[in-house]
């Protein structure tokens, strides 16, 4: 049964706040300051922080403008790319926005049971037997909670994004009276002479930027939901609020952990980071309560990004670019097909969990849902830039915009660099098998299934696929690293 479109429009500005904050704050900030700290010093962190906020303030206007101007597109980050550069290119970027949400649910999971593995040695370190079962009973609960409905699920979610922020307030608020300014400023380098090192900070800042995308996967959440929303205008001003929000956040918890510990020692904490950090400041009621925040945290997180999972190939395959079938809804508005094959994958993934081919589930899951969801994120930025460009001269704002949309557009191929050669081929692995889907989608609707063009785009994924699973079976993949041969390079 199909519900009508009044119906859908159920969410306001506190909903549509709540599911951006709530996504955004997830499992990240918890071990910001160890990830951040793991490969880089006091002014890397800086400087990646400076650019991560200057290239997703673009990006986040880039989604406010587009929302503004192309109201006809509401699937958000998906309608852009496709919008602006094609079938194909739409359906690479719903079906990496897709794959990115249900793999960063995995992480997920690990870091929620390493949290409950404080409390119960059953679960110690997330990634055991029983660390599946526990992921697999929270993952089929969250998956009947919003089969009653997405406003139901949206709900529950505000009162989870109002608990968790506690936490995190009181870390921030303990971390401020424990800073020390010459623990702050010991090494604001990290490099072997203590002074400014281009090479070396330069690399640093790179290493940083995984992380930083990691936590601000989300961002882009109440555009995802922008057809559902109450008032248009009420999903820019979510975007903004939630942008500024959690940037707040995250700057206050990175920067005043440095004022704490060292670099060396932040990069050394359990996870998560911020349980073991407090606990070193206060005793053991603060990794009490932090370990309790994280478990709060992810579940929110977890229901919001489930709710994205399922929406984005819903709304692909209402304008056709996904299979017909993801856009089978119950009575209660839900499309239970892309809810629940979303849900099946998550299942088949967590099962990693006991393989220690992959190393740290968390890791290797953060950092390919992170890589993956570069795709999407830079053809919304190009697509800003490909339409303001085509406004008339004298268009309001037309200059700004085209600002808008290059400074978006550089920072996301900064990203793609930034990713490095290993895990873009590995999400090649992930892009390729897409192509049965689209092809599946196209010939179902009798339509041409590439144009020229795409068809080399195809080819290039499917090669660069057979590539990586040549490495990855010839004893490349370590850890849950791909090592590319430096002879490719040579």
């Amino acid at each position: 049964m199909t519900t009508n479109k009044k119906e859908r429009k159920n969410l306001g500005l506190l909903s549509l706040s709540a599911l951006v904050v709530g996504s955004v704050i997830g499992s990240g900030v918890f071990n910001l300051m160890s990830n951040m700290s793991a490969s880089a010093s006091l002014m890397a962190i800086l400087i990646g922080w400076a650019i991560t906020g200057v290239g997703m303030l673009f990006l986040v206007l880039c989604f406010q403008n587009l929302n503004k101007k192309r109201a006809d597109l509401d699937a958000g980050i998906y309608s852009y790319a496709e919008a602006g550069f094609g079938k194909f290119m739409g359906f690479n970027a719903a079906w990496g926005y897709w794959i990115s949400a249900w793999v960063g649910n995995v992480a997920y999971a690990t870091l929620m049971f390493s949290s409950l593995g404080y409390f119960f040695n059953m679960f110690n370190g997330g990634q055991n037997l029983a660390s599946i079962i526990g992921a697999s009973a929270v993952l089929w609960v969250g998956h009947f909670l919003i089969l009653r409905g997405v406003k139901s699920a949206s709900f529950t979610n505000i009162i989870v994004t109002a608990a968790k922020i506690i936490p995190i307030a009181i870390f921030i608020l303990t971390a401020f009276i424990a800073f020390k300014l010459n623990i702050f400023t010991s090494d604001i380098w990290g490099t072997a002479t203590k002074g400014f090192e281009f090479n070396s900070v330069f690399e640093q800042v790179r290493s940083t930027m995984l992380v930083t995308v990691w936590v601000f996967i989300g961002i882009e959440g109440a555009v995802i939901f922008s057809g559902r929303a109450k008032k248009r205008k009420d999903v820019g001003r979510a975007t903004i609020l939630g942008f500024l929000t959690v940037l707040s956040i995250y700057l206050l918890v990175s920067v005043l952990s440095l004022g704490v510990k060292t670099s060396p020692e932040l990069a050394a904490l359990g996870q998560p980071g911020m349980a073991t950090l407090l606990e070193s400041i206060v005793g053991t009621w603060g990794a009490v309560l932090v370990n309790i925040g994280v478990i709060v945290s992810i579940a929110g997180a977890w229901l919001a990004w489930t709710m994205f999972a399922f929406e984005l190939p819903y709304q692909a395959a209402l304008k056709g670019t996904f299979p017909k079938v993801f856009s089978l809804e119950n009575k209660s508005g839900t499309p239970y097909v892309a809810l629940l094959i979303t849900n099946l994958l998550v299942q088949a993934f967590l099962l990693t969990f006991l393989i220690p081919y992959f190393g740290s589930a968390y890791t290797f899951a953060f950092s390919l849902a992170t890589t993956t969801i570069l795709v999407p994120y830079a053809f919304t930025a190009f697509y800003q830039l490909k339409y303001s460009m085509q406004e008339k001269t004298g268009t309001s704002h037309r200059n700004l915009n085209i600002v808008v949309g290059l400074v978006a557009s550089i920072y996301a191929i900064w990203l793609v660099y930034a990713a490095g050669l290993s895990y873009l081929l590995l999400t090649s692995v992930i892009y390729a098998p897409g192509i049965i889907i689209f092809a599946w989608a196209r010939l179902s609707k009798k339509k041409k299934v590439f144009a020229m063009w795409e068809m080399g785009v195809a080819l290039a994924l499917v090669i660069l696929c057979a590539y990586t699973i040549y490495l990855m079976t010839t004893g490349h993949f370590v850890d849950g690293t791909l090592t590319v041969p430096s002879a490719i390079f040579s």
